[in-house]
């Protein structure tokens, strides 16, 4: 029986590039995209935000002398490319998909409308939301921790590039400590970068658990959701 009901999954957009790091790798996109499937079999509701690191960063674009808010827009419209191509995937695996946008493009994904997620949600679709807020200055992290509250998610999951959280870097510091657990204080004081303040305080607001994951490994959103196995870290209440 899996631990949780429903899931908010934040998918960086490095992860659907797999080892080209720039644009869409498909062979990771139907990667995950199965491994999606296999979730939404097991009957667990899943959602997800989408990030667009792989097609543009706001930050980058900025370097060149591109106003913050503008560059912010154009990093959100390479969301909805990654929203799209799963969305795509989803589907051929005979997973029911719905994309839904913080800015309105109604010819391509619908507009985000709590409610009319909720729904979808209800009906065993999988919704994702994509365009991140719809506003500049706030990231797709904390875009996740929001859905996650509107949504009721049980659990955030942020999927990442490496086993979790650790107490320094583990590319450069190869001694680097596993957290298997962290409470959203500990993470606060501790400035893990692995997700920004705004979205820790968000989700201990809304007592929602983050479980930090290596998406880059086959099977393992599959072994945790669905099979209960232990990997990554839990960050939650401490009275949890």
């Amino acid at each position: 029986m899996p631990k949780y009901k429903r899931v908010l999954l934040k998918l960086s957009g490095e992860v659907l590039a797999g080892p080209e790091q720039f644009g869409l790798d498909f062979h990771s996109v139907r990667r995950i995209g199965t491994e999606l499937a296999d979730i939404h079999k097991a009957g667990i509701e899943i959602s997800l935000v989408v990030g667009g690191g792989n097609i543009l960063r706001g930050r980058e674009v900025q370097k060149l002398g591109i106003e913050r808010a503008q560059a912010d827009y154009m990093g959100m419209l390479g969301t909805v490319i990654n929203a799209l191509a799963l969305q795509d995937v989803l589907e051929k695996l005979g997973v029911p998909a719905r994309v839904q946008t913080a800015i309105e493009m109604r010819e391509v994904a619908e507009p985000y409308v709590r409610r009319r997620a909720l729904a979808h949600l209800a009906k065993g679709c999988v919704v994702i939301f994509a365009a991140g807020t719809g506003h500049p200055f706030f990231s797709t992290d904390t875009t996740a921790a929001l859905r996650a509250a509107e949504m009721g998610a049980d659990c955030m999951v942020k999927g990442t590039k490496v086993d979790g959280i650790y107490d320094c870097d583990p590319k450069t510091h190869p001694e680097a400590a596993l957290f298997p657990h962290l409470t959203y204080t500990e993470a606060l004081q501790r400035n893990i970068e692995v997700m920004d303040a705004s979205a820790f305080s968000l989700c201990r607001e809304n007592h929602i658990p983050i479980l930090v994951l290596n998406l880059q490994k086959p099977g393992c959103m599959v072994d945790v959701l669905v099979k209960g196995e232990p990997a990554g870290t839990v960050v939650e209440d401490s009275s949890l």
